[in-house]
């Protein structure tokens, strides 16, 4: 069984189960939002985080936000994880 992280999904099984069109995921991987893999021949294969992350994207436009809006929200949200790893991280250390 793949990973969370491998790209196992067509594009139009990962924008059925995203509950969005094929056109919409290729704009969203133009604008930086999703990178699926590639294959060889240059399919894309979405993995099991793209199509979480492109069910948080349609949240934050059902929010109204527009996509540089949340191109800044994913950033924000990808650092924020990465500090609380951290701090979790010094926690530990500092426990001992």
């Amino acid at each position: 069984m793949a990973g969370p992280r491998v790209g196992v999904y067509a594009i139009s099984v990962a924008a059925e189960m995203a509950g969005t069109n094929v056109q919409n995921l290729r704009v969203y991987e133009r604008k930086g939002l999703v990178a699926p893999d590639r294959t060889a021949g240059g399919t894309r294969l979405y993995s099991r985080d793209d199509v979480d992350r492109l069910n948080r994207i349609r949240d934050l436009l059902d929010l109204g936000l527009n996509l540089a809006g949340i191109a800044l929200v994913l950033q924000l949200e990808a650092e924020n994880g990465r500090l609380r790893r951290e701090v979790g991280r010094l926690r530990a250390a500092a426990r001992g």
